[in-house]
């Protein structure tokens, strides 16, 4: 994983540009291919079992990560990043994703084995923001981006450049040295990600708790990413029922979550303390069928109404020039 990221900051630091849809596709195949051979050896050196429950983790975050990539345009569009520098911005981003990512692992993964109530608290969470993606969307969850108090900040407080100088953090202007836009954009991105871990990691570990496969699952969520923002491009647009799909996700495992606590459940006010033998276990094999099929479902149904939508749109603009007879 090391050598992914320091072969993509070679590369990326060495030639910042705006990928091709070919190159973007190749590298999207090489990292899920990783992801999926990765799979194969943890059934080889742990079981079936494990090997289920990091590939079901890793779907699910993989996923989510479409929610990143929404925002990640409209912050784009809105500092004006120029299209050569975005993979830098992204490669910034995915960084520092990982450090905060690991850090609420390893918090997470130290309460898990404290205090087991706390799925309780993960699977109500994961619920309400179920509900959330069900009501809003992801759409209107982009639009209502708002700039945080950091990033506010950062505007008032340091000097900042008008313009963007390549991919550099500083340049001179008027004779001293200043900060550039680009420093407002790594700012943005890098609280964007630490919002989304709030949602993504109480989801994973809603599917295994073995803090190996949580973080190695969301590397390699994670690695594809930049490429898979060039790939889909204006694809995001046609995915009209995918905040629903997430929706059926993120409840199904906050479902999840508060079985698995009833039935190892220790809470005194519960039951005397005792487990709650009613509630049911949800196979990993079942976890896995219900997101695949989720998002397959959602992806087609979304296709399917953007083609739609589109051959409407094509109709009406041919009806509205056809010329209009006086009598």
């Amino acid at each position: 994983m090391a050598a992914v990221l320091v072969m993509d900051l070679v590369i990326i630091g060495r030639r910042p540009h705006e990928p091709s849809a070919r190159e973007s596709g190749i590298w999207v195949a090489i990292y899920v291919s990783l992801a999926l051979l990765f799979g194969v050896g943890v059934w080889f050196f742990a079981g079936p079992s494990y090997a289920g429950q990091f590939y079901t983790g890793w779907l699910t975050e993989y996923s989510l990560s479409a929610d990143n990539l929404f925002v990640f345009v409209l912050i784009m569009g809105r500092f004006a990043v120029p299209r050569q520098f975005q993979q830098t911005v992204l490669l910034v981003g995915i960084i520092l994703a990982l450090v905060m990512r690991g850090g609420f692992i390893a918090a997470g993964a130290a309460l898990i084995s404290q205090f087991s109530w706390v799925f309780y608290i993960f699977g109500a969470f994961l619920i309400y923001t179920a509900i959330n993606f069900a009501r809003e969307g992801l759409d209107e969850e982009a639009e209502d981006f708002k700039e945080n108090v950091l990033i506010r900040w950062s505007r008032r407080a340091l000097p900042i450049s008008p313009s963007f100088d390549g991919a550099r953090l500083t340049t001179v202007h008027l004779g001293r040295r200043v900060f550039t836009p680009m420093l407002i954009v790594m700012i943005a991105i890098g609280t964007t990600d630490l919002i989304f871990a709030l949602d993504s990691i109480p989801a994973i570990f809603g599917i295994t708790q073995e803090p190996y496969l949580v973080f190695t699952a969301n590397v390699f969520a994670l690695m594809g990413l930049i490429q898979l923002y060039f790939l889909l491009g204006n694809l995001l647009e046609r995915l009209v029922y995918l905040s629903k799909g997430l929706a059926i996700i993120l409840g199904f495992i906050g479902v999840k979550l508060i079985l698995e606590a009833l039935h190892e459940n220790n809470l005194p006010f519960l039951n005397g303390g005792e487990h709650i033998e009613w509630a049911p276990v949800i196979p990993i094999w079942l976890s896995l069928l219900v997101i695949l099929g989720t998002l397959v479902l959602a992806t087609v149904l979304s296709l399917v109404k953007s083609a739609s939508d589109d051959r409407k749109a094509a109709r009406l603009a041919e009806e509205s020039s056809e010329p209009v007879l006086k009598a």
